[in-house]
């Protein structure tokens, strides 16, 4: 059985894994911190995750954490939901899946209009 995250929101750009973590420890041991980025950009995201050694803590850090600042911000501190599963994306597929007219032209809206003069 997988361990409890706890998910922390609205962080500062300027926190870091280990700022998150030491941030954490005064509530019991953590285990991990990890502040989520933008895979393009290597920007924080602005929220992330702690798991804590003994999960019991869990609980004590939503209390007593939840609002507190961290690095000039107030930070949310909650249980971490299941992700949700979606959809992939698919990229590669038709061009837009318009119906032919009479014209012989793509009426999808993906061909230049003919002019008529």
């Amino acid at each position: 059985m997988s361990k409890k995250n706890l998910f922390i929101g609205s962080l500062a750009y300027a926190t870091t894994d280990e700022s998150l973590a030491e941030f954490f420890s005064q509530i019991g041991e953590v285990e991990s911190a990890k502040v989520m980025t933008d895979r393009d950009t290597g920007r924080s995201r602005g929220f992330g995750f702690v798991t804590f050694v003994n999960e019991d803590d869990n609980a004590k850090a939503v209390a007593e954490l939840d609002g507190k600042e961290l690095d000039g911000r107030a930070i949310n501190v909650s249980e971490a939901r299941p992700r949700e599963e979606r959809p992939r994306r698919d990229f590669g597929g038709s061009n837009g899946g318009g119906r032919r007219d009479d014209r012989g032209g793509n009426g999808g809206g993906n061909s230049f209009r003919q002019r008529s003069w």
